[in-house]
């Protein structure tokens, strides 16, 4: 099965948050065609949670897992730790209070 493009998939990752009315922009663009993508959301309350694509050994599957949660300082560390030994990192912030990152849904979670 062939795979979209990081810039394709954060495209239209953008676009689905738009249309639910979640903000959210790349804090930092990574390779265009096979950049990993990192999502933070933000919660606005001095919390914040960074997501990474995994691959599930037991399944074969690649979903969504946490890297770190907590004060939004650490979460930050935290990214700019990947980012230090992955400059193709994409990093996308959603920025909602009420912690919709729409990252499970259809699409969006394989």
């Amino acid at each position: 099965m062939s795979r979209l493009t990081a810039e394709i998939w954060v495209s239209a990752y953008l676009t689905r948050l738009r249309l639910a009315d979640i903000p959210a922009f790349v804090v930092t663009k990574g390779d265009l065609t096979a950049g990993a993508v990192l999502v933070k959301l933000n919660t606005l309350d001095g919390n914040a949670e960074a997501f990474q694509k995994s691959f599930d050994l037991m399944t074969g599957e690649r979903t969504w897992i946490s890297l770190h949660a907590g004060p939004e300082a650490d979460v930050d560390a935290s990214i700019a730790r990947q980012r230090s030994f992955d400059p193709d990192l994409w990093v996308i912030e959603v920025e909602d209070r009420a912690g919709r990152h729409l990252l499970d849904e259809p699409g969006l979670a394989d």
